[in-house]
């Protein structure tokens, strides 16, 4: 190779090096050689966006030690708690009432009060309940106020809490140090137990009536991918008692046959009374499980470039993309959220947030055929896992942190945790190629703006995007990837799914995706009327976010009045005549009134 062909080469290299640090450098910043362009439509949201916003850590440090200050209880850490103590569980923004927002957004009334939702577990109390307080104002709180039944209509009671982090580990240590040392000889020979080489996955619900606590765990070889590979072990774990030293195992489950406790199964082993299925010991890295590529990549992928840097914009939690704009979040139970949407500056969404995901199994195994999960009850926007750049999103997309507090009296950050980036679909927007009568040529491109989070919950990593297109339509989309629930193959196992590996049975399962969207499409409908009669019983004024203004004179102008799509049928009866005054609330949807 000659010493022209090195140079030429040289050069291609650094120009494919400048190329990519001009696509990594146009994020925020107006690099001298790289100006991004401005987005068409400019951010006029001058903070308003802020009302939505999560809480920063400094707040949520304010609101941890006004609890630790106010309650009058002691309070444990929640990563270290007994059952039996009191711990803050999580603490996220409480998002002001949609009438106090869109008076501050659009009537120009005053911004709404900034407050938190603080979640607590009272273990330590006569009467053990679940206590959710409204913390406020921040930064500098000053008040607290119980919202627990006015939210759920009564106390919660303490045995419907999710279980916390330190709750699995003392269970861990309980079968390691009580249960698995009463059956030595079934341990060691047919599991090849140590104190390390099994991993547990809980299961939920935990129970089938009200007051159960007591959970099924699926016992795996501790390896990489441990999710595949089942030894065929379940215990039952009654874990409803506050004090640890009097949780039991009410039930195990072995290779297809139940037994009371692990001595029973132990006596049944020695006694050469069970049919034993030996599982091959795996590797470390799980062999098959592992998420090791088995070979490099051929060629590098294709890269997107922005030649003029993004055309969009984020500036705290405010996004602008052409005629869209909207406000995000994420909240630590539920996940993503998007407040305020707007198209051409109209409002067409309030509200569109991700609000549970739900799979329910089934199996042979009763760990398997037993569970529902709920996974907003683990914490979708906890478990919210940093993203990968060049994988999880494009090297050049825009990439945020995320702060929560739960299960912890510190906040903690999970980096690069949401991700924006503009996509190029691929197939023109629109296109025609004219050959008759006249020639001529004319296409756009198709491009639209992703919000994306990715929450690891156990074996499922779902992807969550939200995405918006150029013609006015937003998709809510979900993927899931991972690893596949499995139980141990036995008996008729392919009844309820299908082998995935020697021992290892893929569980049949259904996912269950909720999500609220509270739309504003052509106007707003008002989401509580204020009805006010005379001692005649006449229908005298009404207000609406507070406004109050005269009776209208008919239903049809009532109508006109509140946005509603129908007629809306009213009817006051006598005894709403004795009422000098009442709520009323208006479905869009369904285009009524009904008295609440």
């Amino acid at each position: 190779m000659n010493v022209k062909t090195v140079l030429i080469l040289l050069v291609l290299a650094l120009a494919t090096i400048f190329a990519l640090v001009c696509v990594l450098l146009t994020r925020g910043r107006a690099p001298s050689t790289c100006q991004p362009q401005h987005p068409e439509q400019e951010d006029t949201d001058d903070g308003q966006s802020l009302v939505f916003a999560d809480l920063t850590p400094e707040e949520m440090v304010q609101v941890v030690r006004y609890l630790q200050e106010n309650l009058g209880v002691p309070l444990v850490d929640a990563s270290r708690a007994f059952p039996s103590d009191n711990c803050i569980f999580s603490v996220d923004v409480q998002v002001p009432a949609k009438a106090e927002v869109l008076r501050f957004l659009d009537g120009g009334g005053a911004r709404p009060a900034r407050e938190a939702l603080a979640v607590l577990y009272f273990g330590n109390q006569p009467d053990p309940n679940i206590t959710e307080y409204v913390v406020g104002p921040l930064p500098t709180p000053a008040y607290h106020r119980d919202v627990t039944v006015q939210k759920y209509g009564g106390r919660v009671p303490y045995h419907r809490r999710p279980t916390l982090a330190v709750e699995y580990k003392q269970i861990a240590g309980f079968l390691r140090s009580q249960v698995f040392s009463t059956a030595p000889s079934f341990m060691h020979q047919v599991i090849e137990y140590n104190e390390t080489s099994l991993a547990a996955m809980t299961t939920a619900p935990r129970g089938f009536q009200s007051g159960d606590r007591a959970t099924w765990f699926v016992l795996f070889q501790n390896v990489s991918g441990f999710f595949l590979h089942p030894v065929g072990l379940e215990v039952l774990v009654d874990h409803s008692s506050l004090d640890i030293s009097q949780w039991v195992v009410s039930r195990v489950f072995y290779n297809g046959q139940y037994y009371r406790d692990m001595v029973q199964l132990e006596s049944a082993y020695v006694q050469g009374r069970i049919s034993v299925e030996k599982v091959k010991k795996a590797p470390r890295d799980g062999d098959f499980s592992s998420m090791k590529p088995r070979a490099p990549p051929a060629a590098m992928f294709p890269l997107q470039y922005e030649p003029q840097g993004p055309r969009y914009s984020v500036r705290n939690n405010h996004v602008v993309f052409q005629a869209w704009s909207f406000a995000f979040g994420m909240s630590v139970n539920t996940g993503m959220r998007l407040f305020d949407v707007r198209y051409q500056g109209e409002r067409v969404v309030y509200e569109i947030s991700v609000q549970e995901a739900l799979s329910v199994y089934g199996s042979n195994c009763p760990g398997g055929m037993s569970t529902r999960y709920m996974d907003g009850s683990f914490g979708i926007g906890r478990f919210t896992s940093p993203l990968v750049r060049g994988v999880d999103c494009p090297y050049s997309a825009t990439y945020m942190d995320v702060y929560y507090l739960a299960q912890s009296q510190v906040s903690r950050t999970t980096k690069n945790a949401l991700c924006v980036f503009e996509h190029n679909l691929g197939s023109p927007l629109r296109r025609h190629y004219s050959n008759l009568q006249s020639f001529y040529y004319g296409g756009l491109v198709n491009s639209a703006l992703i919000v994306r989070s990715i929450a690891t919950l156990g074996n499922y990593d779902y992807v969550w995007d939200f995405i918006f297109y150029q013609n006015g339509a937003i998709e809510a989309k979900v993927q899931a990837t991972g690893y596949v629930s499995s139980s141990f193959l036995h008996g008729d196992g392919l009844r309820y799914g299908n082998r995935v590996w020697e021992h290892t049975l893929g569980t049949i399962h259904t996912h269950s995706i909720n999500y609220k969207v509270d739309l504003d499409v052509g106007g707003f409908v008002c989401p509580e009327l204020r009805l006010v009669w005379d001692l005649q019983g006449k229908w005298a004024t009404f207000s609406c976010l507070g406004q109050q203004s005269p009776a209208p004179a008919s239903l049809p102008a009532a109508r006109a009045r509140t946005g509603a799509a129908r007629p809306l049928p009213l009817r006051v009866g006598k005894t709403w005549r004795q009422q000098r005054t009442a709520t009323v609330r208006t479905d869009r949807t369904e285009g009524s009134f009904g008295r609440s």
